[in-house]
């Protein structure tokens, strides 16, 4: 794996297992809090082939989850080409962790900057056709000086995306991995954080 860090003692107390998950159509970012990959399919593989490959990767590496925090919908990129195909993808996990009894969340992308660099818009002061892009830097760099994990190469940024869902996931547990300032906690109040789920038999 491209991000590593020595994980956490597992003797010290009983340690839930928190995914995040970053969705997309061709990096899907899969994470710990003290790991992180990315979820590429091969190059040509589209439509129902291209879902079922993401959905059986995810649901083997989310079975022994305690809990999948997952990355919801941008809305204002609603137009962008894939987003229908996204949206299905999105569907198909959470039903899948539905069914299975998982209990997941859903983090709107605004709440996961917040809780990664302490602002919605941290990238506000630069051009307004690269902060997009700078955020995401942002956001990338932010998880590796909190938090000791370097997200390099393919998928970088969906790596670091989702080991910050992840580690707010563990937060809202009551077992933060390092201590968070209130200025970037506060993402947590905007996070739809799941209800006992039940498992349909």
């Amino acid at each position: 794996m491209d991000c590593t860090t020595t994980p956490t003692d597992p003797h010290r107390h009983p340690i839930p297992l928190v995914i995040g998950l970053d969705l997309s159509l061709t990096s899907t970012g899969i994470a710990g809090v003290d790991w992180a990959d990315a979820l590429r399919p091969k190059a040509g593989v589209r439509g129902h082939a291209r879902l079922d490959w993401h959905l059986r990767e995810i649901a083997e590496r989310t079975r022994a989850a305690d809990l999948v925090v997952v990355e919801g919908a941008a809305y204002g990129h609603g137009a962008q080409a894939g987003h229908h195909e996204l949206a299905g993808l999105w569907w198909h996990v959470t039903q899948m962790l539905w069914r299975r009894g998982t209990p997941y969340a859903t983090v709107p992308p605004v709440q996961r900057t917040i809780y990664a660099c302490g602002a919605a818009n941290p990238a506000k002061d630069y051009p307004k056709n690269v902060r997009a892009r700078v955020a995401k830097g942002m956001v990338r760099d932010a998880v590796a000086q909190r938090y000791g994990l370097e997200c390099e190469g393919a998928g970088r940024y969906d790596k670091a995306d989702a080991a910050v869902l992840a580690l707010m996931g563990r937060d809202w547990l009551g077992m933060p991995v390092v201590e968070v300032p209130e200025t970037h906690r506060r993402a947590l109040a905007g996070v739809a954080w799941p209800e006992p789920a039940q498992p349909v038999l």
